[in-house]
């Protein structure tokens, strides 16, 4: 089972990477490895709404997400990790969601299935945000749900924690720790049918 995870948080060791963390140490007690992509890290252009993709299904900008772009046609399992800045997810993580344009005109425009065979595939997305109100969860996943959705992963599960601001104050939290190691595990435990 081929399991990536985007960490779409700037700030190294924050909340983010913490919760992220936790899940991947799940998904390792399980037997599996995690490639992991530090967002922050990466040289990735914005998307230039070109119409590059329209014809081809394939982005002609060449950067870090060519990386992306092969990793996401073959993983099984996609997790997302992000802080909540202004009611979305990070600029880091947008960038990426964007740039997937071409797998939207991959499979909606093109009518060209993206990942036969990877009918199962499920995603895990992580939400971490300084305010308390959920408005900024519902604006974040919806933006995900999206993204997941053209990446032809059918089903998701979502764990937010609002409240969380100062660095490393995810580690204070009752159960998040707790929460995402199990969500970890559970992404990569087959279903017998």
């Amino acid at each position: 089972m081929k399991i990536i995870a985007f960490n779409g948080s700037p700030r190294s060791e924050g909340n983010t990477e913490l919760l992220l963390k936790a899940a991947i140490k799940g998904i390792e007690d399980a037997g599996f490895a995690v490639h992991t992509f530090n967002l922050n890290a990466m040289n990735i252009r914005p998307c230039q709404d070109c119409g590059g993709c329209d014809e081809t299904g394939r982005c002609i900008v060449n950067d870090d997400m060519d990386q992306i772009y092969e990793a996401i046609r073959s993983a099984d399992r996609i997790i997302l990790a992000s802080p909540i800045f202004f009611f979305s997810v990070s600029a880091q993580s947008k960038v990426v969601i964007d740039r997937c344009q071409s797998f939207w005109c991959e499979r909606y425009l093109l009518n060209k299935p993206i990942l036969s065979g990877l009918d199962d595939r499920k995603g895990l997305l992580l939400l971490v945000g300084g305010m308390k109100k959920d408005i900024g969860v519902q604006c974040a996943e919806a933006s995900a749900k999206a993204f997941f959705r053209t990446i032809s992963v059918a089903e998701h599960k979502t764990l937010f924690y609002l409240g969380i601001d100062k660095k490393g104050e995810i580690l204070s939290h009752s159960t998040a720790l707790k929460d995402a190691y199990e969500a970890g595990r559970k992404l990569v435990k087959l279903e017998v049918r």
